[in-house]
Formats: C-alpha cells, structure tokens, sequence
C-alpha cells in the first residue's frame, strides 16, 4: 500500500507540475500580448487622419510614374519619325563644280547646233539655265554670233531670237549679251574683208533684240556702236538695222521710235561728216521727221501674201508686228481689200490647227488671234 501511495503522489505531482507549466507558458503568453499592446499604436482618430494623408501623398506617386513612362514612350516615337523622314527624304546632292569656260563654250555649241536643227525654243532656254553660269555667258553669245554669222538668213534670226527670249526670261543679262556681242564686233572691220555683208548679217543677228521685252532702241544702238565708233562704222550696222526694221514695220514707225530714243546721226558718223548729205544720200530722212519714199510697198499676190502672214506667225510674232508689217509692205488699197482678209482668216485658222490624231484646235490661239481678224474686218464684209 505505501508504494501505490507513492506512485499516486509522483503522479499527482507530475499532473500539478504540468499544470504549472502550462500555468507558466499562459502567463508568458500573456506578457507577451501586454508587450505587443503596449507597442501598437491605439487606433484613434488622429493616427487614422494621419494614415490617410500618407496614402493620399503616395497616391499621387503612380500617375507621376505613367506620365514618366508616356513620355519616354512619345519621346521613342518621336525619334522612330525623324528616322521615317530621314529615311524619305532624296539624298541631298553635292553642289556642281563652276563650268570652265572651254566646258561652257563646248556645252554652248552642243545646244546652238541643236536648237538650230529642231527650232525647240522651250528646250534651248531650258538647256542655258541649266548651264547655271551666268557670269560667262558672253561665251554662248559669243559663240551664237560666230556659229550662225555665215549661214542662212533663217539661222540667223532663229538665233536673235534665242538671244532675246534670254534676255526676256531673265537668264541673259544685258551686260553679258554686250560683252559676248563686242568681242565680234571688234573684229568685223577686218571679218569685211572675207564676208562683205558682215554688217547685214550682224543686223540679222542684233534686230530681234528690239521686239517687246528686249532692249530699248536708243540703249541697244548706243552700246552696240561703242567700237564701232572708233573705226568708223558705227553708221554701216545701224544703216542695216534700220533697213531691216523698215521692212518690218515701216519707215514712218522707225523714225519715231528714232526720235523717241533721242537717237541723232552726229552720235554715230565721224567727226565733220556732214549729217544732212549723209541723211539724203542713205535715205534715212524717216529719222528726222520728214517724209521719205516708202521702200517695199507694192501689190502682192494672194499666194505670197498668205506666205508672209504664214512665216510671221510661225515665228510666234506679235499681233502689233504683223500690223507692222502689213503697213510697211501693202499700199492702202490692198489693205481695203478682200485679199488681206481672205488671207488672214486662211493664216489665222491654220495655224490654230493641231497636227495630231485626231486633229484639234487650239483655242487659245484663235483668242490671241483675234484682234487680227477685227481690225480689218467690218460689218459689211
């Protein structure tokens, strides 16, 4: 019995020494909790307004961070379009090297001997602006006069008439068309020799630099005759000059013109010639005011009038120089009559026609080539 007793005990006492265990650890859980209360802050209304405003300040954090990774991404975009338009955009291409004045003089014949052959206008002048020299473009003209000087007469006022469309455009100035005209005229004196109508080939030349956009008559005559002067043939050019004009529209309308320039013979003949003789016996009275024997006037025939009236519009010729014309070389009765009218209209129409398939007319052309028409057309007729 004692030894149960005992056993109990141990038993009893290992229960209670359990149970104080357990009493142990609760306690010190216990502790525990009442050092983690202490620690944590009591939620109250102040420490829940200050939470918030914290979230409210990192609120604002994440759209600054979008807005950051936008722009980067417009910023690559940007760049993916300037390499789109660099990639677009033609190579530039380095600047041409200046022509020198053999390669301009050889490019010049290239163009002068095609123009001649094709009578393209257009692709001439197109071709001398792209030569892009403007400062040695004495050569061309130089090289214009010389090239045509012994050929046909057609060749010759095709090439005036490059040389005032130039001039016209704009990319022929006045002071490269002297130089390049005085380097041939210096040696015309001596040219007499070999070609004896010099000066009326010259005046073939020059002429057509007095239509509507040239150069004015009292300029072109003053520079063109600078060295002339010197030898004594001013008068021999501009005698042919103004025969040529006659031709085109009459003496009475070159006298003017001569008087309107300021224009007097003692500027162009030597010193102590006698103007009044020299006037009388070239018959260039038409310069001073007085009446002169109109040259060239007579009655045409209806085939060679439509001849004529045919070339001066297939030069492109202005309205007011085939009124020119007209008055130079018909005498009033033929201006009167039917056969002017007949052979206008005939001119007129044709050259209004379109040669292609199927043929067409050129309207405008009929437009422009009316005032023609109603100058001498009227009611009656």
């Amino acid at each position: 019995r004692v030894v149960q007793r005992s056993s109990l005990s141990r038993e009893r006492g290992e229960k209670a020494g359990d149970r104080g265990d357990r009493l142990e650890r609760s306690e010190r859980g216990g502790d525990r909790g009442d050092r983690l209360d202490r620690s944590r802050t009591p939620a109250t209304k102040r420490s829940f307004s200050k939470e918030m405003e914290e979230r409210s300040r990192e609120r604002p954090s994440q759209p600054e961070g979008l807005r950051k990774a936008a722009s980067l991404t417009e910023d690559r975009d940007r760049g993916r379009d300037a390499v789109k338009r660099e990639a677009t955009l033609p190579p530039v291409s380095p600047p041409k090297a200046a022509l020198s004045e053999e390669e301009l003089e050889k490019k010049s014949k290239a163009i002068i001997e095609e123009y001649l052959h094709l009578n393209d206008m257009k692709e001439a002048v197109q071709c001398v602006q792209e030569l892009a020299s403007p400062s040695l473009l004495f050569i061309f003209v130089r090289h214009g006069i010389e090239s045509t000087l012994e050929r046909s007469t057609i060749a010759r006022e095709h090439m005036g008439r490059l040389l005032h469309q130039l001039l016209f455009a704009g990319h022929l100035s006045t002071a490269q068309y002297y130089q390049g005209l005085y380097e041939i005229l210096e040696l015309a004196e001596d040219m007499e020799i070999d070609i004896p109508h010099v000066w009326l080939y010259l005046a073939e030349l020059v002429t057509p630099i007095l239509q509507e956009g040239g150069i004015p008559m009292g300029e072109l005559f003053r520079e063109i005759t600078k060295p002339l002067r010197p030898l004594g043939k001013a008068a021999s050019l501009l005698l042919e000059i103004l025969g040529l004009l006659c031709k085109s529209m009459g003496p009475k309308k070159v006298g003017t013109l001569w008087r309107e320039a300021g224009l007097s013979w003692k500027e162009f003949l030597p010193e102590g010639q006698d103007v009044s003789a020299f006037v009388a016996e070239q018959k260039v009275e038409y310069t001073l005011g007085e009446e002169s024997e109109a040259p060239g006037q007579r009655m045409l025939s209806s085939e060679e009038l439509s001849r004529q009236l045919e070339k001066l519009l297939k030069e492109g010729s202005s309205n007011q120089r085939v009124f020119d014309w007209i008055e130079a070389n018909l005498s009033e009765q033929q201006v009167a009559s039917n056969t002017l009218v007949r052979a206008l209209m005939t001119t007129v129409c044709y050259s209004a026609i379109i040669f292609e398939t199927p043929l067409r007319v050129d309207v405008a052309v009929l437009k422009a080539r009316a005032k023609l028409l109603q100058k001498y057309l009227c009611d009656e007729q």
